[in-house]
């Protein structure tokens, strides 16, 4: 029983910080490793990182929120000019689905640390983030 039981509380023990960020809902330890090395690369501002971070499994409901705040978070430590220019190096549908994790992360997250959820908009927040992902949407279309 023990040997079912000792995973579960490392599960549930694991520490749910990366390099500042952080996040409330914990996944499997191999998954929580996994997040935690794309949260340090994408802080590297390694845009791939930030491509399989948009990409990753995050269960659903809120743990999407969670991903969205891990996002936000991110934003904001490396300033928006800097993350600007790694989403002007991602794809139309790496864009969207980042906008849409941008916006539930600015809106549900605590980015503020007051113990309220923020309910920012991203046209407000980040006008420049929102403009360059609405100008690569717009570059990026296949002509028809």
């Amino acid at each position: 029983m023990l040997n079912q039981l000792f995973p579960s509380l490392l599960t549930l023990r694991l520490k749910r910080y990366a390099s500042g960020v952080r996040w409330t809902e914990t996944q499997s330890l191999e998954k929580n490793r996994e997040l935690r090395q794309l949260i340090r690369q994408t802080l590297n501002k390694d845009e791939k990182a930030l491509a399989k971070l948009n990409d990753f499994w995050c269960g659903g409901g809120a743990g999407c929120y969670d991903l969205g705040f891990i996002v936000t978070q991110i934003i904001y430590r490396l300033g928006d000019k800097d993350f600007t220019e790694m989403v002007a190096k991602l794809d139309e549908n790496e864009l969207t689905g980042l906008e849409g994790l941008i916006m539930a992360g600015l809106e549900y997250g605590d980015n503020d640390k007051d113990g309220k959820m923020d309910n920012k908009k991203i046209d407000t927040e980040f006008p420049e983030l929102l403009k360059q992902i609405e100008t690569n949407r717009q570059l990026k279309k296949p002509n028809h």
